[in-house]
C-alpha cells in the first residue's frame, strides 16, 4: 500500500473508535417532574435558575450550582429496581442521592409551597419522556418537621396518597387523583416514578401546606421568560405547545393549585431534546464515512492492476 494511503487508512481507522466513544457518551434523555403539586426543583427552575426569587431556591443554587435546575426532569437512580430505600440514605431524598441535585435537600422551612387540603387531589406528572411504569406518591406523617433531615420513617409509606400504573400522558402530562389525608401546616410529598421496562426511577420532592398551621411561605414571583421554551415535543403530545420557565405573577404565584395545574405556569427545560440524537447521528455518519473511504483504499490497487493490463 503507498505510504499516502498507509496514512489516510491510520487516520480514518482512527476515527472509528471515537465515532463509538460518541455513540456511547451520548447523554440520555431526561424525563419529567412532578407540576402539581410543583416538585421543588421544578419550582427553582420556574423562578430562574439564574437568578431564582426564593430564598430557598437561591440557597440551592449556591449549594449545588445552577445546572440542577436546568437538569430539573432528571433526578433518577439508574438501577432502583424498587430498591429505593435501600439505595437512598436519609437526608438526600429529594436529591435521590445524586450530588448534582443536593441543594434540594437543604434543611429549611421556607420552601416554596402549592396549597392543598384533605380529600380528592388531581396530581399531574410533566413528563418529557414517556414510559410504562407506576408512580407512587407518600406523604409525610403528622408531627413532621421541616427543620429536620427528610428521612424515610418521616414519610407514611404504608399509605400512599396516590397510586398509578401506566397512565397515559396527555398534553405533556400524566394525570391521575389520588386521596390526601387532613393534616395541617408545612407538609411534603414524595413521589417515585418506578419505571418497569428498565431498572430506572424518577424520585422527587414537593413542598405543601394544609393551612391552619401557621408555616405557610409564599414563594417571590418568579420573572417572566422573554421567550417560550419547548421541549421540541419529546413526550410531549402537541409539539406546538410551549412553556414558560416564569412561574407566575405576583397575583398567581407559581405554587398555587390553579397555576401548577395550567401547563403555561409549569416549569420546562431549556434544553434542546435532539442533542442527543444529534450527537448519535454524527457519530453514526463519522462511523460509516470512516468504513467506505477504507474500503476504497483497499479496492485501489484492484482497479490500477485492473488499469495496467
Amino acid at each position: 500500500m503507498p505510504a499516502r494511503h498507509k496514512a489516510v487508512a491510520v487516520a480514518v481507522l482512527g476515527t472509528a473508535p471515537l465515532a463509538l466513544t460518541a455513540l456511547g457518551a451520548a447523554p440520555a434523555a431526561a424525563h419529567g417532574s412532578p407540576g402539581d403539586p410543583v416538585s421543588r426543583v421544578s419550582q427553582c427552575y420556574a423562578e430562574g435558575p439564574e437568578h431564582p426569587r426564593s430564598a430557598a431556591c437561591g440557597a440551592a443554587v449556591a449549594a449545588g450550582g445552577t445546572q440542577a435546575l436546568y437538569d430539573w426532569n432528571g433526578i433518577r437512580i439508574g438501577d432502583a429496581a424498587g430498591r429505593h430505600r435501600a439505595l437512598i440514605p436519609d437526608g438526600k431524598l429529594c436529591s435521590a442521592g445524586n450530588a448534582e441535585f443536593k441543594g434540594l435537600d437543604l434543611v429549611r422551612a421556607d420552601w416554596p409551597t402549592t396549597s392543598v387540603r384533605g380529600g380528592s387531589y388531581t396530581f399531574k406528572y410533566r413528563v418529557t419522556a414517556p414510559h410504562k411504569g407506576t408512580f407512587k406518591v407518600y406523604l409525610t406523617k403528622p408531627g413532621y418537621d421541616p427543620a429536620r433531615p427528610l428521612a424515610w420513617a418521616d414519610l407514611d409509606l404504608a399509605h400512599p396518597v396516590a397510586t398509578a400504573t401506566d397512565p397515559v400522558a396527555a398534553g405533556g402530562f400524566y394525570t391521575f387523583t389520588g386521596t390526601l389525608p387532613e393534616r395541617s401546616g408545612r407538609q411534603l410529598l414524595y413521589a417515585i416514578w418506578q419505571r418497569s421496562d428498565s431498572p430506572e426511577a424518577f424520585c422527587s420532592c414537593s413542598d405543601v401546606d394544609f393551612g391552619g398551621g401557621g408555616t405557610a411561605t409564599s414563594p417571590a414571583p418568579a420573572p417572566t421568560a422573554s421567550a417560550p421554551v419547548e421541549h421540541h415535543g419529546h413526550g410531549d403530545d402537541d409539539a406546538s405547545t410551549s412553556v414558560e420557565p416564569s412561574g407566575g405573577t405576583a397575583d398567581t404565584p407559581a405554587n398555587a393549585p390553579e397555576a401548577a395545574g395550567s401547563s403555561a405556569n409549569l416549569a420546562e427545560t431549556g434544553s434542546d431534546g435532539s442533542t442527543p440524537y444529534l450527537a448519535m447521528g454524527g457519530a453514526a455518519v463519522l462511523a460509516l464515512g470512516s468504513a467506505v473511504l477504507f474500503g476504497s483504499l483497499r479496492r485501489s490497487p484492484q482497479r490500477g492492476r485492473r488499469r495496467g493490463r
